[in-house]
């Protein structure tokens, strides 16, 4: 069957335009199914060939998308921990980078993959387009009567791909005026202060900035993190994740707010919008000064301290010690004090 759309071009195997092809990750799949078990059932069933999933998670009052680097869902604790995060924060809307399994065109070395999910009882998808560094869907939020359009972004490292990509989003946004969503790892900058350790190109941020201008792409702030990326000995830091909206995708919603969760099983943080109150994650917990005039309440914080960690990354590694910590002395606490929050309610009831 010939293919008569120029902008599907065979990558989504359309039932209209494209010839229904075999499965290209079935080899794959058979090899992971043997190491991990049912991990590729789970991805056949929800992604067929396309590298698309109609998942059907519980309906939400809020608009949240997340998106994600994710380096490779080839590895069963990294599969884990997405399908972990997608069952917790029950985003709307996913997009990953970097699978290294679902792929717009072939992988070159360890890049490639772009896939996009979403929960077809919040987002009705109507159309969808592909280019080499991205996938965009076009479709309506339950309850909603205007089209948004989500684009998932992973961008090259050299200048003429770079260029290339900056050109295609040009053409996809010119002249539709609707709730554009622009996100993912754009794999650049906008100014120095986005970078530690590593080298900053004048020339690609300005380029970068006049595609944002160009848009009129508005960007929403990060809530919990500066940068988004950083390298396995946590020297190198930069802010390549980003969520990029329009005015018309903000008066649809008005609380939108951006939270950097926990980098667990990548050298990406996932970042989550979210329409809402934002959830700045676990509570920090309080020590009073009082208790560091305690005998023995050193011992205890050393206690915590020294436990054993699995964490590699520096980062997550002194978020769970401090973590130990917070259990260390919570349990101190509670047998040094009794529980306070009782003998306060207690003397509210008295008073």
């Amino acid at each position: 069957m010939a293919r008569n759309n120029k902008l599907c071009d065979g990558r989504f195997n359309c039932k209209n335009c494209c010839q229904r092809a075999p499965n290209p990750r079935k080899e794959y799949f058979e090899e992971i199914k043997q190491e991990f078990g049912d991990i590729s059932e789970w991805l056949n069933q929800r992604c067929g060939t396309e590298g698309v999933w109609r998942g059907n998670w519980a309906e939400l009052a809020q608009a949240t998308v997340m998106s994600l680097n994710v380096r490779g869902f080839g590895v069963a604790d990294k599969f884990g921990w997405v399908r972990g995060l997608c069952i917790r924060e029950r985003p709307n809307i996913a997009v990953f980078q970097e699978t290294k399994c679902f792929v717009q065109k072939d992988a070159i070395g360890n890049s490639g993959g772009l896939l996009v999910v979403w929960d077809t009882n919040r987002f009705k998808v109507n159309s969808a387009v592909g280019g080499e560094f991205f996938i965009s869907i076009r479709g309506i939020w339950d309850g909603f009567v205007h089209n948004t359009i989500v684009v998932n972004v992973y961008g090259p490292h050299n200048d003429r791909d770079k260029k290339k990509l900056w050109d295609s989003l040009d053409s996809l946004m010119d002249g539709i005026d609707k709730g554009w969503v622009v996100c993912g790892d754009f794999n650049e900058v906008q100014e120095h202060s986005d970078r530690l350790n590593c080298m900053f190109h004048e020339s690609r941020a300005r380029r970068f900035n006049e595609l944002i201008v160009r848009n009129n792409l508005i960007e929403i702030p990060i809530v919990g993190r500066k940068f988004t990326r950083i390298s396995d000995d946590g020297i190198k830091m930069s802010k390549l994740d980003r969520f990029r909206v329009t005015d018309s995708f903000i008066n649809l919603w008005k609380d939108l707010s951006i939270c950097a969760l926990d980098r667990e099983e990548s050298d990406h943080c996932p970042l989550l919008l979210r329409d809402g109150i934002i959830n700045y994650g676990p509570k920090p917990f309080k020590i009073f000064d009082e208790w560091l005039n305690k005998d023995g309440v050193d011992k205890i914080i050393n206690e915590g301290w020294i436990k054993n960690v699995r964490e590699s990354k520096k980062d997550c590694l002194f978020r769970d010690k401090l973590k130990n910590v917070k259990g260390e002395l919570r349990g101190w606490s509670k047998r040094e004090f009794g529980n306070l929050d009782d003998e306060i309610n207690t003397l509210k009831i008295l008073l």
